[in-house]
């Protein structure tokens, strides 16, 4: 399984699930998996930049994304903007959202007609259906798209390693 999967625009998205598979999540002994979950990173170009520069609009995708890929909003929206100081070209706005599963994370430049944004989740989620939303709600005309599988050695289950773990102690101890 590869650290990193990196997808460019200029291939079709496919329709196949890219959430962390079966296959992907490293079983241990006796059944336990381990894998704390994905990290989207996509960097889109060429962007609609009046979405880019709208506070509203920023907002309202922050809000409800969460929702869209069954995701727990804990928090509202944060969002900011930045005038880029001596440097104008670099304005944009950012903006978070806490979710119990990890956070949701934008930056956009409307100037450069760029945006990155981070998608991290201990729970699996469509990533290619939430790459495809990303790119109709911001016109997104090429982009580059990054997944990362992290906490390779997280203990999906508790509760089952603590029952491998006292079996093993148990054993050991005879």
């Amino acid at each position: 399984m590869p650290e990193t999967e990196e997808v460019s625009s200029d291939r079709p998205l496919v329709r196949s699930d890219d959430a962390i598979s079966e296959k992907q999540v490293r079983k241990g002994r006796n059944g336990v998996k381990f894998g704390f979950g994905p990290h989207l990173i996509l960097d889109g170009y060429e962007c609609d930049a009046q979405k880019l520069d709208n506070m509203a609009f920023i907002y309202g995708f922050l809000d409800t994304l969460p929702a869209m890929i069954g995701m727990t909003k804990i928090m509202p929206p944060f969002i900011l903007y930045y005038d880029g100081k001596d440097k104008p070209e670099d304005r944009g706005i950012s903006g978070v959202v806490i979710i119990a599963e990890s956070h949701i994370s934008i930056h956009t430049y409307p100037d450069k007609r760029f945006l990155t944004c981070d998608i991290y989740s201990c729970k699996e989620f469509d990533i290619n259906k939430t790459v495809e939303y990303l790119v109709k709600a911001f016109g997104i005309g090429n982009f580059n798209r990054r997944v990362l599988h992290r906490g390779k050695e997280f203990p999906k289950d508790m509760e089952l390693l603590d029952s491998v773990m006292d079996s093993d102690r148990l054993k050991a101890s005879e």
